[in-house]
């Protein structure tokens, strides 16, 4: 699936991503290839990101939404740390 990883003042990732673990507003949940269309706003918390090359990233967010459809995810971010 393809991944936008996004702040207001720039883009943090972009690529293929085997899977994405994002902090929802009502608790983390991951994000596979093929999942359900889904919008959700997202808490202060951890984002994990496995890229199919193998590597994993880590990031820590305060707030923000993620949008999924047809194996493209948009996370949209106030802030992140990596």
């Amino acid at each position: 699936m393809n991944l936008e990883l996004l702040t207001p003042s720039k883009k943090l990732f972009s690529g293929e991503a085997k899977l994405v673990k994002v902090p929802g507003s009502d608790g983390s949940f991951e994000i596979l290839n093929n999942h359900a269309a889904i919008i959700s706003a997202l808490s202060d918390g951890e984002l994990k990101v496995e890229t199919e090359s193998g590597e994993t990233l880590h990031y820590q967010t305060s707030g923000g939404v993620v949008e999924v459809k047809n194996n493209q995810v948009v996370v949209l971010v106030e802030s992140i740390v990596k």
